[in-house]
């Protein structure tokens, strides 16, 4: 005969027994009656039966399902904790297959048993209903049952003054589920529910005031008008709460600073406790003891240590999108917030004090700017030139913390502290070096602002020392750091490309699984950085073997090949014509990757049973850098494309139902246009329907590319548009004249309307006054470039055809026109005619009256540039 524990440890026997339907009778049977057999047993038996109800409840005979329902109900004040929970887990998977409608019982019957004298039997049953809380909150605010909470929320209310601590943590638990949510039955009692939380905030309990801490920190997010008149009394609560001795608690507390910042009364509640609150978030900085245990940080070098697989965090490629110049910047500002900005320390990625505190210092000092300095000046000095390395690394963590919001105020001792940091890069403890690099990237932007002598050349042979570091953490940091650099000083690096170059590619012999991952990304952020000085037979010579070497390496099914194609789709873009040798195995690979994913996708769709779901990331990465290779190739991708199947592939990536694979085909359908159209042009028929069906702004990526590709073939195309202005054209006038289109789309819209008109203006320009105010408004701040020519030599054709469509708004041409630093002779003159003929029309006396309303420096320029 088999023992219990044999017999459940046995899968394939499970597997036999699993056919029986009283063997769940059986399982539910040894959990709760059998008080023979050791808890561990009874619990095990408990969570096979969690399973099959997982797997297969829908097939338990009815009288099975009761019999499992009651005995749960029955048991639920088991004297073991641990079989307690077990029935508590049980009885949410329950519910969790929509059984709460078909067991009416349940809820009436748990918040009966929370009265019984029994302690087991009330924690028992407050253990199953905080489950059941946290798993079904939206559906015990709905109708579908009555709202039981109704009940519930001030049942839970009462329990915060029993005498027992973890039921008044389950019943605060309970409540704090329904608060995000705004549940009806917990607003109708706030003002209760905020009282019994202020009559706990001295529990001796560390589980119960995390939870008061929790409650606080996201009624301050939901319900601050509540919290307001207690304003000074909770942040002096919270304050001693983020010194808490328990992490956890400490840790909740924490985040009430975080959540605060974001209120728009911050600044007006916290100014007065600031000399308090700040010496609390900078101590809460520094690195526990466990935290340096557990960072191995006695361990300075472990670079030849291979990286286990869990470490390597998924990565997401971000899709290329089309963004036009603008004055004194590269595309869109504030479009691409760095993700990883905010920390130093990723790898222990669980949320933390140290973390929590710098976060918080950092939305702080966004909030108060300068005013935060006099606070933590004083402290940092002293943490900063502390023996204690532990000390020393949190003073240099909260330098890098305030750098975005203190920046103003930081730049009278950055001469000072700069060698300083740049010094910290060489110290002893590994700890210390990466966070010195993450520190000094906060500050790239001031470095870069100054002589290159005085900062960045001494902060970039340190930095490019660290990248070559024996442990990889601080390998880690220096290459993210440098990336950073790299994207501040641009061609600022190119006097000192050779020494850059040597050192990333020696760190390529040197780097374990992780980092090379990072180093692609330095790799390609330096070529986005210098563009075409990176194209000298010399780099070329140093950067290509490498990297191919990689590619020869890895297979098709490796997920390494992101970072790489992305990192070459740069490298192809900066070379151009310096990549030529390299193009027509990348070429091919590309392909073959986007065929491989579309076939697999294919099999799965018919067979879902039989094949996987591909990964498309891998096609997405490859269309990209395709578009990369023609953009920096240009006619050279002609024989490529000519050799191979990609128009087809093409059409069919531009209809699958995911929106990253169409946002990139449009973005290499545009590229393709302007590097090889004869290819493209047999194609277009087939694929101006499918660009009109994308024109939808609710995905605004793919809406943008297919915009821009729109444009570009317009402008190959010439009068041969015309049969497709229809397809387009009303959808383009629609997204320029919606609320709240993001700049992108609309200077995207924009140009490509114009586009159109230049083509075909017979067919535009009867539309033009739908769309000439928007038109003018989005295109005045995009820089002089080839773009923005044709689709200003597209609107003055228009308004040529249809000048009727343009009087109303005539004063936003002009204010278009004159955003125009050097527009091209025959463009100028296409204005002076436009400009003058207007006027001629109206009369002088009209005139003086239409211009009296331009601001000064519009009247001015008009009138420099155009004699109006």
């Amino acid at each position: 005969s088999y023992s219990h524990t044999s017999l459940l440890s046995d899968p394939e026997k499970l597997e036999q027994l699993n056919q029986f339907p009283d063997f769940n009778n059986y399982l539910i049977f040894v959990l709760t009656r059998l008080k023979t057999e050791d808890e561990p047993t009874r619990s095990l038996s408990g969570l096979i039966l969690k399973n099959n109800v997982k797997a297969h409840y829908q097939n338990f005979p009815p009288a099975v399902a009761d019999f499992i329902k009651q005995e749960c109900l029955n048991n639920i004040g088991d004297p073991s904790p641990l079989i307690r929970a077990t029935i508590g887990i049980l009885i949410t998977t329950i519910t969790s297959k929509g059984e709460l409608q078909t067991w009416p019982e349940l809820l009436p019957q748990l918040c009966n048993l929370l009265n019984s004298e029994d302690y087991n039997t009330c924690e028992g049953s407050f253990g199953a209903l905080q489950k059941i809380c946290e798993d079904s909150s939206e559906l015990l605010e709905s109708d579908a049952l009555n709202r039981p909470l109704n009940i519930m929320i001030p049942k839970f209310l009462q329990f915060f003054k029993h005498c027992s601590p973890k039921i008044r943590s389950h019943a605060i638990a309970c409540v704090n589920q329904f608060i995000i949510g705004r549940a009806q039955a917990l607003m109708d009692n706030i003002d209760t529910f905020i009282e019994s939380l202020f009559a706990l905030a001295t529990d001796e309990d560390s589980e119960v005031r995390k939870n008061v801490c929790r409650a606080l920190v996201m009624l301050l997010e939901v319900r601050i008008d509540r919290l307001i008149p207690h304003m000074h009394s909770i942040i002096q609560y919270m304050l001693q709460r983020t010194q808490d001795p328990d992490e956890n608690v400490s840790l909740e507390a924490c985040e009430f600073w975080l959540t605060l910042a974001e209120q728009p009364i911050c600044k007006e509640v916290l100014s007065g406790h600031l000399v308090q609150l700040i010496p609390i978030l900078v101590n809460g900085m520094k690195y526990s003891e466990i935290d340096i245990i557990l960072l191995k940080g006695d361990v300075e070098e472990d670079e030849a240590v291979p990286d286990s697989e869990q470490d390597i965090k998924p990565r997401f490629h971000k899709s290329r999108t089309v963004t036009l110049q603008h004055e004194g910047g590269e595309g869109e500002e504030g479009e691409d917030i760095d993700e990883d900005d905010d920390d130093d320390d990723d790898t222990l990625s669980d949320w933390n004090l140290r973390k929590c505190s710098a976060a918080a210092l950092d939305v702080l000092a966004n909030v108060f700017r300068d005013e935060l300095l006099p606070h933590l000046l004083p402290l940092l000095k002293g943490l900063l030139f502390s023996p204690d390395w532990v000390i020393k690394e949190s003073g240099i963590l909260v330098l890098g913390a305030i750098a975005e919001g203190c920046m103003q105020g930081m730049v009278p001792y950055l001469p000072e502290l700069l060698p300083h940091l740049i010094a910290c890069l060489c110290d002893k403890k590994a700890l210390v070096r990466s966070i010195a690099c993450w520190t000094l990237s906060r500050y790239a932007h001031w470095v870069v602002s100054q002589p290159p002598d005085s900062h960045l050349k001494p902060l970039m042979t340190e930095l490019l020392k660290r990248i070559l570091d024996g442990n990889k953490r601080v390998q880690e940091a220096a290459c993210s750091a440098f990336a950073t650099l790299e994207e501040e000083a641009c061609t600022e690096l190119v006097p000192y490309l050779s020494f850059i170059l040597d050192t990333l590619v020696f760190a390529f012999g040197k780097y374990q699984h992780k980092n090379l991952l990072i180093l692609y990304d330095a790799i390609g952020t330096l070529a986005d950085s210098v563009g075409h000085h990176l194209n000298q037979p010399e780099y070329i010579q140093k950067l290509m073997p490498p990297l191919i070497a990689k590619w020869n390496e890895l297979k098709d099914e490796d997920k390494d090949l992101f970072p790489l194609l992305e990192c070459l789709s740069s490298v192809a873009t900066a070379l151009q014509s310096g990549f030529l040798p390299y193009c027509e195995p990348v070429y091919q690979r590309c392909v073959t990757l986007v065929q491989k994913t579309l076939a697999q996708a294919m099999m799965y769709n018919q067979h879902p049973d039989q094949y996987e779901a591909p990964d498309k990331d891998f096609m997405i990465v490859a269309l990209d850098l395709l578009s990369g290779l023609a953009e920096g190739l240009g006619g050279s991708v002609d024989q490529l494309v000519a050799r191979s199947n990609i128009m087809t592939l093409l059409f069919q990536c531009m209809q699958d139902p995911m929106p990253e694979v169409r946002q990139s085909s449009f973005a290499l359908l545009g590229d393709l246009t302007k590097a090889c159209f004869p290819h493209v042009k047999p194609c277009i028929a087939e694929f101006m329907p499918i660009l009109g069906l994308n024109l939808n702004p609710e995905f605004i990526s793919v809406c943008n590319n297919a915009t821009w590709a729109i444009g570009e073939i317009a402008m190959q195309m010439g009068s041969d548009m015309q049969p497709y202005v229809g397809l387009v054209l009303n959808n383009l006038v629609e997204i320029i004249n919606r609320p709240n289109t993001p700049k992108t789309l609309l200077e995207n819209t924009a140009i490509t309307i114009g586009r159109l008109g230049y083509v075909c203006p017979q067919e535009v320009s009867p539309m033009l006054q739908q769309f000439i105010r928007p038109w003018c408004t989005s295109l005045r701040n995009i820089r002089d470039n080839e773009e923005k020519d044709s689709a200003f030599r597209g609107i003055c054709m228009m308004i040529g055809v249809n000048p009727a469509g343009v009087v109303q708004d005539f004063i936003f041409f002009c204010d278009a026109v004159a955003s125009w630093v050097s527009p091209k002779d025959d463009l100028r003159d296409m204005f002076y005619k436009i400009l003058h003929g207007f006027k001629d029309q109206v009369g002088e006396e009209n005139w003086q009256q239409f211009s009296e309303q331009f601001p000064p420096l519009l009247k001015e320029r008009l009138s420099a540039c155009y004699g109006v």
